[in-house]
């Protein structure tokens, strides 16, 4: 992987909270964001318990969550940080794919869910994304989440509190774009993108840019194929 590849084009650093119970994890990936332009590593944090008193102290721009620790895993960490902070920004990083973990991790607020095997480019890419209140989510998990969004259930009907431009953003947001390239596209600002993202996830009692994403292809306001990381 070159210099050239992971460099950052933030212009201001993004600061990285990473959480996982093995030092030689947290070493590791610290080694490699030291060699990021643009990416700052603030903390570490060894279980869940350290995890959420250093997110509330530090708040940092991401904080990069493994699921199973001690004292206090992942998923409760996750609650506890957004709940203390609407709009903490988490990347899970972990080696879990199964139901119980993917699901819960979003439904708490992670806005991304990275695994351990992906590459390195994969997860500087992952904590840019996140670190602008996008979605990033590995293609593996994106398509589980579909496959899940496919069964039969009992949908109930999507609220009428949506205007016609809210329906549009949302659809957006659904494909991946971020504010400014939302406003660019619909001839606005990107301030007023923001306004409409807040309330449609206000509206929509969602967490996230994900949920947000996740709900508007279960309500088929978008194709399941049109979500990042779901083509083939």
């Amino acid at each position: 992987m070159t210099q050239q590849r992971i460099d950052s084009t933030a212009r201001t650093p993004i600061r990285v909270l990473i959480v996982d119970d093995h030092a030689i994890v947290r070493k590791g990936i610290c080694a490699l964001l030291s060699e990021v332009k643009g990416i700052n590593v603030v903390g570490e944090a060894s279980n869940g318990r350290e995890a959420v008193a250093q997110a509330l102290t530090l708040d940092p721009d991401v904080t990069l969550m493994d699921l199973a620790m001690p004292e206090m895993d992942g998923l409760e960490a996750i609650r506890q940080i957004t709940a203390g902070h609407a709009g903490a920004r988490i990347l899970v990083l972990t080696s879990f794919v199964s139901d119980d973990k993917v699901f819960p991790a979003i439904k708490a607020g992670a806005l991304g869910y990275l695994l351990k095997d992906s590459q390195p480019a994969d997860l500087i890419y992952a904590i840019k994304q996140v670190s602008r209140g996008e979605p990033s989510l590995h293609p593996s998990i994106a398509v589980k989440v579909l496959q899940e969004l496919r069964r039969p259930t009992e949908k109930t009907p999507p609220p009428n509190a949506l205007t016609a431009r809210e329906v549009e953003v949302l659809r957006l947001v659904a494909k991946g774009m971020s504010n400014r390239e939302i406003a660019m596209q619909l001839t606005t600002t990107e301030a007023t993108i923001k306004t409409h993202v807040s309330s449609i996830l206000s509206k929509l009692q969602l967490a996230n840019r994900v949920q947000a994403a996740l709900y508007a292809i279960s309500e088929g306001v978008t194709a399941p194929e049109d979500m990042p990381g779901t083509k083939a």
